[in-house]
C-alpha cells in the first residue's frame, strides 16, 4: 500500500528531522498547506516555516492543528490555524479570503490534504469512491481555483500537488485513490499552463512508500518486501518529501512547471 500525505509520524508534532536541510529564503511569502494537521503536511509546514514564510495551516482536525502551530512558533516560526473541509466549495472560499486578509498576500499553495478507502474494485461502495475523489481531486481544483485569484493579481505565486506514485502506475486496492491523483496531475499540468503567463507555476510531488505510523503497521515481514521493491532498499522520510515541495516553491524554480517530481527511491524507473 502507498501512503502519503495525511498518515501521521511517529511522535508529531515534532520538528522535521533534517541533518542537512535545503535552504531557501521565503521571508515575507505567504504559504497555505492544506493537511498540515500530521504526516506530510505537518512536514512541508514546518520546513516552510523554517525557511522563512508565514504558513496557513489547513486541516478539519482544528486541535491538531493548533498543537503544529504551536511547534512552528516554538521554533521560531510563524504559523495560522484555519479549519476547514476541502472538499467544501463555500468553506474553501471563505478560508482563502481570510487568510488574504489576515496576512495580506498569498504566494505559495501546497494541496496535500488527502485520504484512502482502500478495497478491491468489486466490493468498493460508492461512498467510498466518492469521499476519495471529493478531498484529493476537488479539494485540490477548489484550492487553486480561489488561490490563483491573489496570485494572479501580485503576478507570482507557486502551487504544488502532492500526488502518488499510485497515480502514475496503479496499485491494486487503490482504483479509488489512484484516479485521484492521476486526475491531480492532469490538473496540475493544465492549471500550469493556464497560469503560467502570470508568473504562476504549479508542479506536482508524486511520493511512493514514506516511513509512517501506517507504514509502520504493515510489520517487519512486509516492510521488508516493500523495501526490495526500492531500489534504495528503504523508506523515504517525510522531510524528504517537504524538501522536494520547498525547491519548487523557491523563487528560483521560475522555470519549472507543469512537471511531476516522483521521490521514491527509484521504484518506478
Amino acid at each position: 500500500m502507498m501512503t502519503d500525505e495525511n498518515k501521521p509520524a511517529a511522535g508529531q508534532p515534532t520538528a522535521v528531522v533534517n541533518p542537512k536541510r535545503l535552504q531557501v529564503d521565503l521571508t515575507g511569502q505567504v504559504a497555505v498547506v492544506t493537511g498540515a494537521s500530521q504526516g506530510l503536511g505537518q512536514a512541508i509546514a514546518q520546513t516552510l516555516a523554517a525557511n522563512g514564510a508565514s504558513v496557513a495551516l489547513v486541516a478539519r482536525n482544528a486541535k491538531k492543528l493548533a498543537e503544529v502551530a504551536a511547534a512552528i512558533r516554538a521554533a521560531g516560526g510563524q504559523a495560522e490555524e484555519f479549519p476547514c473541509d476541502v472538499s467544501k466549495a463555500a468553506d474553501v472560499t471563505a478560508v482563502v479570503e481570510a487568510i488574504h486578509a489576515k496576512l495580506g498576500r498569498l504566494d505559495i499553495l501546497v494541496n496535500n490534504a488527502g485520504v484512502t478507502r482502500d478495497t478491491l474494485l468489486p466490493r468498493m461502495s460508492d461512498e467510498e469512491w466518492d469521499e476519495v475523489l471529493a478531498t484529493n481531486l476537488r479539494g485540490p481544483f477548489l484550492f487553486m481555483r480561489a488561490a490563483s485569484r491573489p496570485m494572479m493579481q501580485q503576478r507570482y505565486g507557486r502551487i504544488v500537488n502532492v500526488a502518488s506514485v499510485s497515480g502514475l502506475i496503479g496499485n491494486p486496492g487503490q482504483s479509488n485513490y489512484s484516479a485521484s491523483k492521476a486526475g491531480l496531475v492532469g490538473l496540475t499540468r493544465t492549471v500550469a499552463k493556464e497560469l503560467a503567463g502570470r508568473k504562476i507555476t504549479c508542479n506536482a510531488v508524486a511520493p511512493g512508500f514514506i516511513a509512517s505510523d501506517m507504514t509502520a503497521a504493515l510489520g517487519p515481514a512486509l516492510l521488508d518486501e516493500v523495501k526490495k521493491r526500492v531500489p534504495a532498499k528503504r523508506l523515504g522520510e517525510a522531510w524528504e518529501i517537504a524538501e522536494a515541495v520547498l525547491f519548487l516553491v523557491a523563487p528560483s524554480s521560475s522555470y519549472i512547471t507543469a512537471q511531476v517530481i516522483v521521490v521514491d527511491g527509484g521504484m518506478i524507473g
